[in-house]
């Protein structure tokens, strides 16, 4: 009975001291970023008999069974997806926001209505050389405006290929390192600290992947995970695929896993794909508003005379908000006069017939459109980051209440465990008085 006692006693105080350093443990790790509370498992251990015990019942004490991961999977699978959704929404934000300083600041419209302005002032007094100087400087000014807007565009998508082109080397390393975590997890003991601790780190790999690209996941009994994304496997086993990135002629990106195209709907990567559509969609209308910039002073030149009297030359060449740029170099040049009117005239029909072209194209009214469609759509999807944040912040605070560590339930469960060792070498020192008891009979 005493050497019963003894035992059941002894078993007793091993599991609560081992309750006691998953306690400890957790509370040392409170802080940690991804670190899941523990629990040690109990279970009973008795066996029936024995010898010279048949039918007897022989109670053997308890044992820690394992190491339990307070996880919850649909939580972190709930955190995932609101984390690639977030990231996503963040990179295309910054993107747009780039893409609209790249429009705003250039000056387009301003530089549109001054040209415009000059042209105004100049059909008071055709023959003016200031008045002329001042609406070549003006339309100099907006070619160069054009310029830098472009100029600015192509900055802000070389900083997205490039955050995407990192995102890409990060999405390798990660997946390479969920395979060996993989490997590792096929050999660590069931119930083990050591898979407690491997997937930990398999949970928060799985999270900063998310962050890139979207993905969906598929859980082994021994906690090894499949990642998948766009259709395409990018981690099986001890294997990863590689994320590749292409750049098309137009700026855009595209991506492929394995060798196979996939479109990312989640994820950085996914965001930097549709900033840079939205800059490719800017650019080709800033290069159709300068071509009509330069169509329209063009043909009303063409139709008129210079100063003394040649016909109109055109006064803008190049093609597109990057290539266009002021040829003329006189203001003479200017065809304010209509052809066949003789040299020095200061008939401005044909400055008048430019006006009301460029009023009929209302170019002004284009580039304001331009620069609001652009600011709609920052603040469209800045409503629409803000919601995913909130959204993200929500499935983050779940799980953390659920899977975090609470100190003060650590610090009720030290007082618990700590009460049960004292109990089970109490319980000791009485198999052991016991003992002597007997011992000491006669």
């Amino acid at each position: 009975m005493a050497s019963d006692l003894l035992s059941i006693a002894a078993s007793g105080a091993r599991a609560a001291r081992a309750a006691l350093d998953v306690t400890a443990q957790n509370i040392a790790n409170a802080s940690s970023d991804g670190y899941v509370r523990r629990s040690a498992r109990m279970s009973e251990v008795s066996a029936a008999g024995g010898q010279g015990r048949i039918g007897d019942i022989s109670l053997s004490g308890a044992r820690v069974s394992g190491i339990h991961r307070n996880a919850d999977m649909f939580r972190q699978a709930e955190v995932r997806r609101t984390n690639s959704d977030l990231e996503r929404a963040n990179t295309e934000l910054r993107g747009l926001e780039n893409i609209e300083a790249a429009v705003e600041q250039s000056g387009i419209y301003d530089s549109i209505v001054e040209f415009e302005a000059a042209l105004q002032q100049l059909s008071g007094d055709p023959g003016n050389p200031s008045l002329r100087a001042a609406v070549l400087a003006g339309a100099d000014t907006l070619a160069s405006k054009f310029n830098i807007a472009v100029d600015s565009l192509d900055a802000a998508g070389e900083g997205l290929r490039f955050d995407a082109a990192a995102a890409v080397e990060e999405a390798n390393v990660i997946g390479e390192e969920l395979a060996r975590v993989n490997l590792r997890l096929s050999r660590a003991g069931e119930g083990s600290s050591d898979r407690a601790s491997l997937l930990d780190q398999r949970d928060a790999l799985l999270e900063k992947m998310s962050g890139i690209v979207d993905i969906s996941t598929s859980f082994a009994p021994d906690g090894a995970v499949t990642v998948t994304t766009g259709g395409s496997t990018m981690v099986d086993g001890g294997q990863s695929a590689a994320l590749t990135m292409t750049e098309a002629a137009d700026g855009t990106i595209a991506f492929q896993l394995g060798g196979a195209d996939i479109a990312p709907a989640g994820g950085s990567l996914a965001g930097a794909a549709l900033a840079l559509e939205s800059a490719t969609g800017v650019r080709a209308r800033l290069d159709t508003l300068a071509d009509e910039v330069a169509g329209t002073v063009n043909a009303a030149q063409a139709n008129g005379v210079a100063f003394d009297g040649s016909p109109g030359q055109p006064i803008f060449a190049g093609a597109g908000a990057a290539g266009i740029r002021v040829v003329a170099t006189q203001g003479s040049a200017i065809a304010t006069a209509p052809a066949g009117a003789p040299a020095g005239s200061i008939d401005g029909s044909n400055l008048a017939a430019l006006r009301q072209a460029l009023g009929t194209a209302d170019l002004a009214g284009t580039a304001n459109g331009l620069l609001f469609d652009v600011s709609s759509a920052v603040s469209g999807r800045r409503v629409t980051r803000d919601a995913l944040d909130a959204i993200a912040s929500s499935a983050r605070i779940s799980l953390e209440q659920q899977a975090g560590v609470d100190l003060d339930t650590e610090a009720a469960n030290l007082m618990r465990f700590q009460q049960a060792f004292q109990a089970s070498g109490r319980a000791m020192q009485v198999a052991s008085d016991i003992f002597d008891t007997v011992l000491g009979l006669r």
